[in-house]
């Protein structure tokens, strides 16, 4: 009987036409303490998986090989294998290409998660991190620690970041939820719009009272240039931990997705769930923006391309998220070293190139539904 009750409440939610579904398509399979059926393509998501740690080593080694000192892949080699401090190519290796390209890597796994477990959480076609204000409330954070804490350790940064995060998140829920008709996506991305353009215009103009404007010129702009490796140091417990974090929590987001009172009654608790969501998601943008600023659509893009190669099943759609966003990342810098060299362009700008139509696809879409 409970089969019954499980399977015939996942149908009623599939046909409601005024919820978010992340396209149901792929081969059915079946979760293991339940009998609600999932839709994924555990093949595909294989070949994902694996052709994306191949095309992201190969990235890693593009992007070290590649800058404005001409450095053959020889000497790439003998300088992260067999490192000599002596010679200065060596040096521009180890000390500017590797932790820059690793930072990358690490930055484009966090947004894309927090995509897509906010998208998951959330069922809002629309959530990211940069469109729902934790961006610009890590960025604001960011600017009062630079002001009023100026030479504080990277740790420090980090957990202000952090505070911001959860502050821009927290606002923007808040305001949503004033609205008559409570939340919607699009409530949500226009409150998001909103709150952005609010802490960013109160970020410049604590950068102009306090005379900071160059300390922040980089977090607004966006890129991975200035990355240190104590920087990465601290960075990478934290996303580590949150990734696993993701990892662990993956199933239950599956449930969330189908909808709040399928995954209560399925035997989630979900206000727990939701809690521990939130928390890796604020860890993840957080420690992302602090390292290389307020880069968007990271976190729209990627989890609707990975759901379209590998089902619904968040247990392979956050791994395959982690894996594109590294490489969606590393791959708009090597472009961004390329269009104006010797000067470089905010990886920022490239992605939103390709960020900003498909979010005004999606919101056209999302209010064809509605």
């Amino acid at each position: 009987m409970n089969a019954t009750m499980q399977t015939s409440s996942v149908s009623e939610a599939q046909q409601s036409s005024h919820s978010y579904h992340p396209a149901f398509s792929g081969t059915a399979t079946t979760t293991p303490s339940s009998h609600a059926p999932i839709k994924s393509r555990p093949i595909a998501a294989t070949v994902v998986l694996f052709g994306g740690l191949i095309a992201l080593v190969l990235g890693l080694f593009l992007s070290i090989n590649f800058g404005a000192a001409d450095i053959s892949f020889k000497v790439v080699w003998q300088a992260i294998f067999q490192f000599n401090p002596e010679l200065t190519d060596h040096q521009i290796i180890r000390e500017l290409r590797l932790p820059r390209v690793f930072g990358g890597a690490m930055v484009g796994a966090s947004f894309a998660v927090a995509g897509a477990i906010m998208q998951g959480m959330t069922r809002n076609p629309l959530a990211d991190s940069g469109l729902l204000g934790i961006n610009s409330g890590a960025g604001f954070m960011l600017a009062i620690c630079f002001a009023f804490f100026p030479g504080l350790p990277f740790m420090s940064v980090i957990l202000f970041s952090f505070v911001g995060a959860a502050l821009g998140a927290g606002l923007v829920y808040g305001i949503g939820a004033l609205a008559k008709g409570g939340l919607s996506p699009a409530r949500l991305v226009l409150a998001g719009a909103a709150l952005s353009a609010l802490l960013s215009a109160l970020a410049e103009g604590i950068a102009l009272y306090f005379k900071i404007g160059q300390d922040i010129a980089f977090w607004y702009a966006g890129g991975v240039a200035g990355t240190r490796w104590d920087q990465l140091q601290v960075m990478f417990p934290w996303v580590a931990v949150a990734l696993v974090m993701g990892i662990v929590l993956s199933r239950s987001v599956t449930m969330l997705s189908l909808g709040e009172d399928i995954a209560r009654g399925l035997g989630q608790r979900t206000g727990l769930v939701k809690a521990l969501c939130a928390i890796v998601v604020l860890i993840l943008a957080g420690s992302a923006v602090a390292v290389v600023g307020a880069v968007g659509f990271v976190g729209l893009i990627i989890p609707h391309l990975t759901r379209k190669l590998v089902g619904v099943d968040y247990r392979w759609i956050i791994p395959c998220s982690a894996i594109l966003g590294a490489l969606l990342v590393i791959f708009a810098d090597i472009a961004a070293r390329m269009v104006n060299p010797p000067e470089e362009t905010p990886i920022g700008a490239l992605i939103a190139l390709i960020g900003v139509p498909f979010f005004l696809y999606l919101a056209r879409k999302e209010r064809r539904e509605l």
